[in-house]
């Protein structure tokens, strides 16, 4: 525990638990009052009142036409102040917002008294970084052989495929979109509902299994298949115990699916694939996605060695983690496994299926990935590594590559959407793990091997894979865009 007067402030420091830090602020009346008068001050400089001349609108009728919005106003910005000035005078790094601590009043700024402001915030565990140097790892070795080129043409022949309505009975891969009515259990009132809600049938080698707005849906080929446009059906499903929505943890889900608009894929034929591709024959068009495979198996392997320092660093360091895990922790790791799998190139919609399955994690794994967040940023830290503006362009266009969209146009989605900073953190924690790598011992093993052994040890949990893929285990059949009643291709998921 600390205590400490800062700024005419007095602030109380105390631990609340793993993590965890509450943060109580006394800021005196004369504080309290100059911050009000400075307000009031303000406004009457500003106010413009039928009758009275600017600047000259009498304080009594201000304070009565607009008092409880200046006082709020006023209490935001004394608030704000305070809580900044006690964390760096403290020196407390916080991952998150701060919240109101247990017991504590959402008190009103009231001239004449002391405000009192009582915060709860968690903050960056302290632990000490394991030693990097020197680790063990293995590089999976992968062949590109023509079956790997063919599974990758009949990949891209159902992506660039020839959409054409239809109205069923549906079959796999068959992709629709409609309106979906989202109710908890127990409940009548309306979760959520999209007039825009995609699916498809999950693939026959799926074992029934297929994401629906955003959750690992069960026995999803029983429910879809064979249904035709117009039909309503019920979907039931779990919350995730870690969803990124903390009102649908562990909540029975239930929803009414009308089905408005489907399309099936006729799949293009070579000399198409080739055409698109802007190549002249299908003998260029194979050297090509040889290169294109070539590349992805190189940024596989790499990733490959970065998930075992990753894996190698988190088991040679404990350290408590905060109790909860709040929406924007898990937020914030789902938006990382989606930038580390558009930056492989993995397809949009193979994302968003993983996505689903990451969901479908236990607590427990959603908790070593938040654990994995803070070592990397310890790493980062340590060993001073940044990510520069030219990096982060670089990224970004490398993301929009794999989303055939231009840079700048995925640039201004990442910024409406506030995740540029994403981008730099995955940055600075690939040139981290590539300084481990650098001084790493490294073996090769066959990518084969590699997979299996991966993908057993793997079962049941999520995340981006592990796995050198061959296009096969990486193929989506599924069609790249979604069908409406227009037939133009345009969703909201």
């Amino acid at each position: 525990m600390s205590t400490a007067t800062t700024l005419e402030n007095t602030v109380r420091i105390t631990d609340a638990g793993p993590a965890l830090k509450r943060i109580d602020i006394t800021i005196p009346t004369a504080k309290v009052n100059e911050q009000i008068e400075s307000a009031f001050s303000g406004l009457a400089s500003q106010a413009v009142v039928p009758g009275f001349r600017k600047g000259h609108v009498p304080r009594g009728l201000l304070e009565k036409r607009f008092g409880e919005a200046v006082l709020q106003e006023a209490r935001q910005q004394l608030v704000s102040q305070a809580y900044q000035s006690a964390l760096e005078a403290n020196k407390i790094r916080p991952i998150g917002q701060p919240e109101l601590a247990p017991g504590a009043v959402d008190a009103e700024l009231v001239r004449g008294k002391d405000f009192l402001l009582s915060l709860e915030v968690e903050v960056m565990p302290e632990f000490e970084l394991p030693a990097w140097e020197g680790l063990a790892l293995r590089r999976p070795i992968l062949d590109i052989e023509p079956k790997h080129v063919e599974e990758e043409i009949e990949r891209l022949s159902y992506r660039l495929g020839n959409p054409a309505q239809i109205e069923g009975p549906f079959q796999p891969l068959d992709r629709m979109v409609g309106k979906a009515v989202v109710r908890l259990k127990g409940d009548d009132k309306v979760f959520f509902e999209t007039d825009n809600a995609l699916s498809v049938v999950p693939a026959e080698d799926d074992a029934g299994k297929g994401p629906f707005l955003g959750l690992l849906v069960d026995g999803l080929d029983a429910i879809l298949g064979g249904k035709k446009v117009g039909d309503v059906v019920t979907i039931q499903m779990d919350g995730p115990e870690s969803h990124e929505i903390i009102e649908i943890r562990g909540k029975p889900l239930s929803v009414e699916y009308t089905i408005n608009a489907a399309e099936r894929i006729a799949p293009a034929t070579r000399e198409e694939i080739a055409s698109k591709m802007g190549v002249e024959t299908v003998d260029l068009m194979r050297e090509n996605l040889k290169g294109v495979l070539e590349r992805r198996r190189d940024d596989e392997q790499r990733s490959a060695l970065r998930d075992q320092v990753f894996e190698q660093l988190a088991s040679k360091v404990d350290f408590e983690l905060p109790a909860r895990l709040s929406e924007s922790q898990v937020g914030r790791d789902l938006e990382r496994q989606r930038l580390e799998m558009l930056y492989r190139g993995t397809d949009p919609e193979v994302v968003e299926s993983r996505l689903a399955e990451i969901r479908s994690a236990t607590a427990d794994e959603t908790r070593r990935r938040l654990k994995l967040f803070f070592l990397l940023g310890k790493l980062a830290e340590t060993l001073g590594v940044e990510a520069t503006e030219g990096e982060v362009n670089g990224r970004i266009a490398a993301i929009a590559r794999s989303r055939g969209m231009r840079p700048d146009a995925m640039r201004a989605e990442l910024d409406k959407s506030n995740r540029v900073g994403e981008i730099a953190l995955q940055i600075r924690e690939h040139k981290s793990a590539d300084r481990v790598i650098s001084k790493a011992v490294i073996s090769d093993i066959p990518a084969e091997k590699w997979n299996e052994e991966a993908q057993a040890k793997t079962k049941g949990l999520s995340g981006t894979p592990s796995t050198v893929s061959t296009p096969k285990a990486s193929a989506s059949k599924a069609p790249p865009k979604a069908p409406t009643k227009e037939s133009k291709g345009k969703s909201k998921d």
